[in-house]
């Protein structure tokens, strides 16, 4: 078995961490993109269409920061409905050291799952 990039560690991480947040589970998006999901819910969708392992998309709905992430270098340009609702779009090339930005991507993971889920469980949360 193939060792695992760092984008795919950092995946895993990420995954890990938000399946700790209530009534959160995993999925499949559009094969082959990943999603987490609260209340049948999307508040992350992982991977590309022919995305290569060595590389991340990540796409969060951010309410609190999408403009001012804006100008950070893996972050691309929202457009359309994903603009017009703080959807904000990250992706890791293979030299970008994705390891780095984990603790950003967490808060940001935390802070899609608050956009998402009920009201009753964000209160109840941390």
């Amino acid at each position: 078995m193939a060792k695992p990039t760092p984008h795919q560690k950092v995946e895993a991480a990420l995954t890990a961490y938000g399946l700790t947040f209530p009534e959160a589970t995993a999925g499949l998006w559009i094969p082959p993109a990943r999603q987490l999901l609260v209340k049948g819910k999307t508040f992350c969708i992982f991977g590309a269409k022919n995305e290569p392992l060595d590389e991340l998309t990540l796409v969060l709905k951010l309410p609190l920061s999408a403009e001012m992430v804006q100008d950070l270098y893996y972050v691309r340009e929202a457009k359309g409905w994903y603009k017009q609702h703080n959807w904000v779009t990250a992706h890791f090339d293979p030299g970008d050291d994705i390891a780095a930005e984990i603790d950003t991507l967490k808060a940001w993971l935390l802070q899609s799952w608050r956009a998402i889920a009920p009201k009753r469980l964000v209160k109840g949360f941390g």
